[in-house]
This record gives C-alpha cells, structure tokens and sequence, in this order.
C-alpha cells in the first residue's frame, strides 16, 4: 500500500523542519521552498533551481505542490472566471476570479457541498461530503492566482501586466466555521510573510453564524473581516430559508457579532440576498434596519442569481433600490453588491452541479497530475 504524498500547500516552515533534518538539509531551506511556491508561483519542483538536485529528487517522491486537476473553466463577459476543481478522491469544489479595476478578489470555498442548506442556494442541494483541508483551501487561492499575477511571468516585453492577488473571500460552498481548524489554519499561510503575505484586512470570512466559533474567531488576534449571511430579519423567515437556523437564535447570533465587534474593531458585513417577494418587501427593510442599528455593520444587498429548479426570482432594480432607500433612511450604510458572472453560473455550486448533472464532463484545461505538478 503506497503513502500518499504530502501536499505542501498544507505545509508551514515549521512542519517541514523535521523532514528537511531527517534528509540532513538546514532549515532555511524551508522557507525556500515556499518561496518557490507563494512568491515565484512554482508549478513543480524541480523548478525550484536553487535547492541542491539531490533534495529535489527526495521532495518529488514525497510531495505534490498542486492535487487538483482544473475540469472546467468558464470566463463571463464580465471578467469573471470560474473554475472547477477535481480532488484524489474525485470530489469537486469550485473557485472564482473577481477582477474589478486594479482589485482581483478569490472568491473561494471551506467544503466540498455545503451542511446548511439554504433553499435558494446549489451549494447544499446535495448537502455536504467533507470539508476541504488546509491545503486544499490554500490550493483554490493559488489557482486563482495563476489567473492573474503569474499570468504574465514568461512574457515578453510588453506582455500584459500581471496583477496582484488583492483579496481573498469565504464565500463559497461550504460553511467556514463548521470546518474551523483547517479554515484558520489555512487563513495564517495566506496571511504569513513566508507565504502569499495578504493581510487580514483583505480577507472576509462569511458564516450562516455560529455564535461559538464567532466568539473563538474573536480571540484569535487576527484582524479578518467577518460577514454575516443573514437573508431574512426575522426568525421564522430565516428558518424558513436556512435550515441551520433552527439551532442558532437571532439574538444568540447578533450578541456574538457585537463581541466579534468589540475584540477586533472589525465592523460587520450583513449580507442579504434579495428575493423576489419573499424577503424584499418594506416590512422586511424596516425590520433589517432595525437589527443593523443594534450593532457596528454595513450592509450588502445582493440581488438573487436565478438557479435552475429552484422557486425564486431576481427582484427588479427597482425593487432593490426602493430596499436601499429605506435603510439608508434608518441611517443604515446600505450597497447594493454588483452581480457578477450571470452568464457562467457563477453563484456557489452552479457549476459544480450542472458538471455533476452531465454525462460526460469536457476537460478544457487540465493541470499536470505528475508527482511534480
């Protein structure tokens, strides 16, 4: 029985110091490697050119750096790019490109499917089959970033310009919080100097809202930005749209944000998917603007993306701005989200679905699946 290799997108300095000592290297060496891996975007290892052969011969019978092949790859007329990943073990989980001007946000996931099951949403139609690892995690990150600031590190003079990474969100399938170890874990490596060094100012954590890991989140001295998916401003609505609601009261959840709050000085993000008549009528705008006064927030109304077999609507411009208005006029700092990739079923879980819907699934882009890649 063969051991699987060790993924190094799940390895810190740390943890590769025993191994790099075991095979009578220093442990400097260490933060080479993943410096090969996070600043010069290494695709194998044996393109790592400053470490002695003979180490790099050992890493590649023990190490990948990518597990992930890229089966699908969709690009929206608005910049937007999806890609859809295939595990070892043949699960699938999906990661996006945001461009906007100079910004470049990876919207990526904590799980592959997703435990809540919200009734408007194609992640958790299947409900959840594992949480992703660390590495797996930090994984989608690189990919996006191949998109962008390593696009252009063979081109010529006069090749477009590669654009930095800027942000990374929590808002793909999955819940963070309910995979809270290897979400955090992954979180200090992106923010790590030694790693892709984004600052936790730049990075958004959404949860459904567990008011126990929002606590514990609150303790871990990091200055992440926390979004709330809140979607209905009553009770008996949000459990009607979100099954885990059920277990979590509003007030229970609004007190842990208010803590979140007071630890960090991190205002909150409410986010709040509008559907159409179902929770974006003025009673609902009145009743949302009362919860955002009760503790330091903004809020995103984010117009709903249609997803076949599912009974709801995108509201009207009309109507989301009429939303706005009342907020803004309860004094609640209210945005309107831009809806991105409409035409690449872009919102969580589409495509990963629809490929799972299919007989076959085209590969428009495979990433190498040697022991070096």
């Amino acid at each position: 029985m063969t051991t699987a290799p060790r993924h190094l997108l799940s390895e810190t300095p740390d943890s590769l110091a025993p191994w790099l000592e075991a095979h009578d290297q220093p442990a400097y060496r260490a933060t080479q490697i993943l410096e090969w891996v996070y600043r010069h975007g290494a695709a194998s290892i044996d393109a790592m050119s400053n470490l002695p052969r003979t180490l790099r011969e050992a890493m590649t019978d023990e190490f990948v750096i990518y597990s992930s092949e890229i089966i699908r790859r969709a690009e929206s007329r608005d910049g937007t790019i999806k890609l859809l990943l295939r595990w070892p073990d043949a699960a699938t989980s999906e990661c996006v490109l945001i461009p906007d001007g100079d910004r470049r946000t990876a919207c990526i996931g904590s799980q592959v499917g997703c435990p809540v099951g919200c009734r408007f949403c194609a992640s958790g139609l299947d409900g959840v089959e594992r949480n992703l690892t660390a590495g797996q995690i930090i994984e989608q990150v690189q990919r996006v970033r191949q998109l962008c600031e390593f696009a252009s590190a063979d081109a010529p003079d006069g090749g477009p310009r590669a654009v930095r990474l800027s942000n990374i969100v929590f808002m793909g399938s999955g819940e963070p919080l309910a995979n809270y170890a290897n979400v955090l874990a992954a979180i200090r490596t992106l923010n790590a100097p030694w790693g892709p060094s984004i600052g936790a100012r730049k990075i958004t954590l959404s949860t459904v809202g567990l008011p126990k890991q929002i606590r514990a989140l609150a303790e871990e001295g990091l200055q992440l930005n926390l979004a709330l998916s809140l979607h209905a401003p009553t009770s008996e609505l949000r459990r009607e749209l979100i099954p885990w609601a059920e277990q979590i009261r509003l007030p229970d959840l609004i007190a842990a944000c208010r803590h979140y709050f007071d630890r960090t000085g991190r205002e909150i993000t409410l986010e709040y998917i509008l559907l159409d008549r179902v929770n974006d009528r003025p009673e609902h705008a009145t009743e949302l603007a009362r919860i955002a006064k009760s503790m330091r927030c903004n809020v995103n109304l984010i117009r709903y993306n249609p997803i076949d077999g599912l009974p709801y609507d995108r509201p009207t411009s009309e109507a989301t701005h009429a939303f706005q208005a009342i907020l803004r006029k309860a004094g609640v700092n209210a945005h309107v989200r831009t809806s991105r990739g409409l035409d690449i079923d872009a919102a969580c879980g589409q495509l990963r679905r629809k490929a799972r819907d299919e007989s076959s699934v085209p590969v428009e882009l495979r990433a190498p699946s040697s022991k070096n890649a």
